[in-house]
């Protein structure tokens, strides 16, 4: 459970109250409190109505989501992991989001996060047999639960480890909801791949209300809503003026394994002391 990980309010001032500083325990506590109003935030997040079904195969071709992942700022905190889990209704053993400290060539330490890349030319939608797995005309690579047949190619062929598989059939929620967000979508079946959707339920009826993903929040990912420093940012890449676009535009970025040609819909901000 997500309750576990952290200290408790009461817990926290007691270490640093044992450092010394009344100025640094106020500091730390007018922080942490951001930090729950974050929380409290994405938890509140209310999806529109929904007033026309989404059409999750094509999309709109007008728009390219994509993500930017900032590793200098990013802290490890693993708060998109939570919220990712808590609305997506994934249990611990099939996560999402991937999370792996990492070290530059110079030794320095940062956090590496990795969700879906959604390439435009997905090894995982050329392996699989029966069409489960396909790029939406707006670049989000989905998975049509009907259609797949568990054979796991796609997992197997993804050069990224991001997919995962479905092996029980649970009746259980994943534990994270009511501190990290509320369950927005159904349970996968038993025996099916499962990945990241850059929250598409959320983009689909956002845009169906007028909002604009990357700066809505109701239909922003829930990983870039709670991230306290901002090291996750969402957007339109044909839009030259979204949150996305002018952070690639005016900052050096790269793309993990761009060798492979699989073209990520995913970009980071390298930290200091790597080489890109």
């Amino acid at each position: 459970m997500a309750e576990d990980k952290f200290m408790t309010r009461r817990e926290f001032i007691a270490a640093m109250s044992a450092l010394g500083g009344s100025v640094a325990v106020a500091v730390a506590l007018s922080e942490i409190d951001a930090l729950r109003d974050l929380i409290e935030a994405e938890v509140s997040v209310e999806l529109p109505e929904v007033v026309r079904e989404s059409d999750h195969h094509t999309g709109d071709h007008r728009h390219s989501w994509g993500m930017v992942i900032d590793l200098r700022k990013c802290i490890g905190c693993q708060y998109c992991i939570y919220a990712c889990q808590a609305v997506n209704d994934v249990p611990d053993d099939m996560r999402w989001n991937v999370y792996l400290p990492e070290v530059t060539e110079t030794g320095e330490p940062f956090h590496m996060t990795r969700p879906c890349l959604h390439c435009q030319d997905a090894p995982c939608v050329s392996v699989c047999p029966v069409e489960a797995t396909y790029v939406r005309d707006d670049g989000i690579v989905m998975m049509d639960y009907e259609r797949c047949i568990g054979c796991r190619y796609c997992q197997v062929a993804c050069p990224y480890d991001v997919r995962t598989f479905n092996w029980e059939k649970r009746e259980e929620s994943s534990g994270y909801q009511g501190e990290w967000g509320q369950a927005e979508i159904d349970q996968r079946p038993r025996g099916v791949a499962e990945k990241c959707t850059f929250c598409v339920h959320r983009i689909d009826r956002g845009l169906a209300h007028g909002m604009v993903p990357g700066v809505d929040r109701p239909a922003t990912p829930a990983c870039v809503n709670v991230c306290p420093v901002q090291a996750r940012m969402f957007g339109d890449l044909n839009d030259p003026n979204s949150p996305v676009s002018r952070i690639i535009d005016e900052q050096p970025t790269f793309r993990l394994r761009e060798d492979l040609g699989t073209e990520p819909n995913v970009y980071y901000v390298p930290p200091e002391g790597m080489a890109i």
